[in-house]
């Protein structure tokens, strides 16, 4: 059976010249970066060579790049490293209520530690008001952390708007970027962001490690205790193998920005399922959106349902994000832009890749309407909407 994989927001499969690189490195460069000696001082070399290619990526100084175990891991850092450090100047964080779960749930953490949060709404098209953010800031808020583009709808948050506000009032900014980073440009002088969040896994690299971008002169506490690594803010030997994987997939994706080619696809491929299939929703802004992700509700249909019959005909997608599959709870994006329950169950998201044909958008195309419509056939929610219609059209 063929495989198509349109679940790239979730993960990425390794590049092929990134999986050589790590072979290379498993074999040859296994010395502790740490230790004096030539095989140890090889695999430091390999690591600053890592991050001088991560730097370049997003425009930054290669001194200002900290690697860490994935994305996850730095928003943590970015959010309790800024709080610890600035306990005594306040205890108010600004974010919004779509972020990623590392950052929502680290959140809630410091609440219970006593920090006060303001979760900022979104619009219908899940786009955070610049105005409301200025309207949010107190005396004491010591940080802002809104994503700059969105992992379940693709919608990019006008960053440097808000960045403009911070710093006008000398409150640090985090951005977390896993979502941007290969898709569109990401520039940290841009931006104007003192800390942005990068994961290796969403450009072609290997899962478990990731970067935290903190410009110089932000003032940052660790989260973790042990060496001296990554500056002390992340002690324990570095995975090197994966950081050399993840250097190689930064250098690639600076050639390999993914934009016309998957606009026109995603693009296709909702037109044409908007023309087979009735009563579906586009969920994120249509225009200010990453060019691979398209985010839809058919209504009548449960999400994990054609994520299932979408599976058995060899096709990959995902309801939303991955990290929250795990719940029967409606997505808390489409929830905040407003979307209905009822609708947000009935959820799809396609997230293309490098690796996308057009032979695989036909091919969802040509199966899809059939899934729902014989998914359909079983909802008694779908058949009394049919009795209520034909009743109305007498």
């Amino acid at each position: 059976m063929r495989r198509i994989y349109l679940d790239h927001n979730a993960t990425t499969p390794v590049h092929p010249e990134v999986l050589k690189e790590m072979e290379n490195a498993l074999e040859l460069t296994y010395g502790n970066p740490s230790t004096l000696y030539l095989i140890g001082t090889e695999a430091k070399k390999k690591l600053e060579e890592a991050r001088r290619r991560v730097a370049s990526r997003i425009g930054a100084k290669t001194e200002e790049i900290i690697f860490t175990g994935g994305g996850t891991e730095a928003n943590n850092l970015a959010l309790f490293g800024i709080c610890r450090a600035r306990k005594k100047e306040g205890n108010h964080i600004i974010t919004s209520k779509i972020e990623h779960d590392s950052v929502l749930n680290s959140a809630k953490a410091l609440e219970r530690d006593g920090f006060n949060i303001t979760y900022l709404p979104v619009d219908s098209y899940g786009m955070v008001d610049p105005g409301e953010l200025s309207k949010a800031i107190r005396p004491d808020t010591i940080l802002i952390s809104i994503m700059h583009s969105n992992n379940e709808t693709g919608t990019i948050q006008p960053i440097k708007d808000m960045t403009e506000i911070a710093r006008e009032k000398g409150i640090p900014f985090h951005t977390d970027a896993v979502q941007s980073i290969g898709k569109i440009n990401v520039d940290v002088a841009g931006f104007g962001a003192d800390l942005l969040t990068i994961a290796s896994h969403k450009i072609y690299g290997p899962k478990g490690v990731g970067a935290l971008y903190i410009k110089k002169g932000t003032r940052l506490q660790p989260i973790l205790y042990g060496g001296h690594q990554e500056k002390g803010y992340r002690p324990g030997t570095e995975d090197v193998p994966g950081i050399i994987g993840f250097g190689k997939a930064a250098e690639i994706s600076m050639k390999n920005t993914e934009d016309n080619r998957l606009v026109v696809l995603r693009d296709r491929l909702y037109n044409s399922l908007s023309e087979r299939i009735e009563m579906v929703r586009l969920n994120g802004h249509p225009v200010k959106r990453l060019p691979n992700t398209l985010n839809i509700s058919i209504e009548f249909v449960e999400g994990e349902g054609m994520v299932l019959a979408l599976d058995d005909l060899g096709i990959s997608v995902g309801t939303g994000s991955a990290c929250a599959t795990a719940t029967l709870e409606p997505s808390h994006v489409l929830a905040a832009m407003g979307v209905p329950p009822q609708i947000a169950h009935c959820t799809l998201r396609f997230s293309l890749g490098w690796d996308t044909t057009d032979e695989d958008v036909d091919y969802v195309i040509g199966v899809l309407p059939d899934v729902v419509k014989k998914m359909r056939g079983f909802s008694p929610l779908y058949k009394e909407y049919l009795r209520k219609s034909r009743k109305e059209a007498v």
